[in-house]
């Protein structure tokens, strides 16, 4: 079974990583200097608008792709380390269900509700670590 796991969670990764590949310069932006008019790349302010409105589109599908490989990454490595399917807030197993629907997803959909109704998303505790002064 962590074959099919690991099989499906390096898909998503590479689906991913590609699409991010794919938007590389789809959303850098030319800074055109000039107003608006004749020395400007946007014949009136609705086409300037809709350029601003794709682009900030293309940015935010961009940091959703990041987080998702960066999510995809850390199953990973849960499932290298026998992690993979536990809830990291209660200990408690995730549904296989829930697991399939998302393969990197980190808590049960108990703890990922009550995450959710505190406004916050899951953030390990750091551990704090003592250092003897003399």
């Amino acid at each position: 079974m962590d074959k099919n796991i690991r099989q499906r969670l390096e898909a998503d990764l590479n689906v991913a990583m590609s699409r991010l590949r794919q938007m590389g310069g789809a959303v850098a932006v030319e800074e055109l200097p000039g107003a608006i008019g004749n020395n400007s790349p946007f014949a009136d302010e609705v086409d300037e608008i809709q350029a601003n409105e794709s682009r900030e589109i293309g940015f935010a599908t961009r940091e959703l792709l990041v987080e998702r490989v960066n999510r995809l990454s850390v199953a990973l490595d849960r499932l290298a380390e026998g992690e993979y399917g536990t809830c990291v807030e209660c200990g408690e197993e995730i549904s296989p269900a829930r697991l399939q629907a998302m393969p990197e997803v980190q808590t049960c959909v108990r703890c990922q509700d009550r995450i959710e109704r505190l406004g916050r998303q899951y953030e390990p505790e750091e551990t704090e670590v003592l250092v003897d002064e003399e």
